[in-house]
């Protein structure tokens, strides 16, 4: 799946719709540079979740959980990792397809080796301008 975004606001609107059908277990892989949207995907995901709360960056924390939703939402950012291991030594890949959770991941190729086979990911690219994304949505399967 394919979609041009034209706004920040566009891209939220496209990410919750596209999550209303996410159940307990999916994984979903955030690909994108610095600024593409990333966050801003994670708020619209949050949204169908029906979930309050303020959806901030875990980049210094590097795990944020959300508890209050129709389902709990993982949002990690393995940014400052620097390999599976000091992830694996965190615990964090016990979040990875919990049964009553989403995780969401940024920069997860810094886990790969942690990651369950099957998982989706979302790929965020600018577009032409400054407010223009193109979102890719590509299924990973074992």
């Amino acid at each position: 799946m394919r979609y041009i975004s034209h706004s920040v606001e566009d891209t939220i609107c496209f990410a919750k719709e596209w999550a209303q059908s996410l159940k307990g277990g999916a994984t979903i892989l955030l690909s994108g540079d610095l600024g593409a949207g990333k966050t801003h995907f994670v708020k619209g995901v949050a949204l169908a979740l029906n979930i309050d709360d303020v959806i901030t960056s875990p980049t210094f924390t590097l795990h944020n959980r959300y508890e209050d939703g129709r389902i709990v939402l993982n949002h990690f950012d393995c940014y400052r990792l620097t390999d599976w291991y000091e992830a694996e030594a965190l615990g964090i890949n016990e979040y990875f397809s919990e049964p009553n959770a989403v995780a969401l991941i940024e920069w997860w190729q810094n886990v790969r080796a942690l990651l369950p086979q099957c998982c989706t990911e979302v790929r965020i690219t600018k577009g032409d301008n400054d407010d223009t994304r193109i979102i890719e949505i590509i299924d990973h399967k074992a």
